[in-house]
């Protein structure tokens, strides 16, 4: 199963706040002390950082009834079927930071929850960094190739139930290289991990942005920032 290592993840003090759910702009007037938190979570957390994707290129047989055919697996659902359709091939990603920095997390919160949750807050916000990252490695690729790319679509985004389409991604590519497993719930461990399918081809469009089909997009404040 190929790899891909060696990720360069540029991540400020902002994502670390934003990972935890918090403004930046209304801590940095009220909480200064939270901010100082995430600048020194920042600091210490990234050594404990090992990023990693394993990752499969398949293409594409056929699509039948919001099941899509791949040499070696299928895909299925109705957010799969819209935006996959026209695809020729598709990539498959299991992105990790790894479990180092978990344990670190662990100790943390029993001893200084602040320090916990800034800790928290970066494994989150490098995981989004690692998948993004990964996600325009291979959106480079296609339009080196000519090729155009859909938006990157994970499990648990509406009309792709967690269950099924974490089993169906985990049957394509193997996490266990990279050092992920799957819970029987469709979890994945380490938590600061993300899973993702890529549409690839000629004819394929970037329809809207992943937010517009989050279960969270009527009420998250950080849209624009992940566009």
């Amino acid at each position: 199963m190929p790899l891909l290592r060696d990720w360069d993840l540029p991540l400020d003090v902002d994502q670390v706040l934003r990972a935890q759910g918090a403004d930046p702009a209304v801590l940095r007037a009220r909480r200064p002390a939270l901010v100082d938190a995430a600048e020194q979570a920042l600091q210490e957390g990234l050594a404990y950082l090992a990023p990693v994707a394993a990752y499969r290129e398949l293409a594409v047989e056929s699509l039948r009834h919001e099941r899509l055919f791949l040499t070696g697996g299928v895909l299925t659902g109705p957010l799969v079927a819209q935006h996959l359709r026209s695809a020729q091939q598709v990539v498959v990603l299991a992105c990790t930071i790894g479990d180092a920095l978990e344990r670190v997390i662990s100790e943390a919160m029993s001893e200084d929850p602040v320090r916990g949750l800034a800790l928290d807050g970066l494994g989150s916000a490098a995981a989004e960094g690692l998948a993004a990252a990964a996600a325009a490695h291979f959106e480079d690729q296609a339009r080196a190739q000519g090729l155009h790319t859909t938006i990157p679509l994970s499990p648990g985004m509406v009309g792709w139930p967690v269950e099924e389409g974490q089993a169906e991604i985990f049957s394509l590519v193997d996490g266990g290289e990279a050092g992920i497993s799957l819970t029987s719930g469709g979890m994945m461990v380490p938590r600061k991990s993300i899973s993702l399918v890529l549409g690839v081809g000629k004819d394929v469009a970037a329809e809207g942005r992943s937010c517009d089909f989050c279960n969270l997009r009527e009420t998250c404040r950080y849209q624009d920032h992940y566009a």
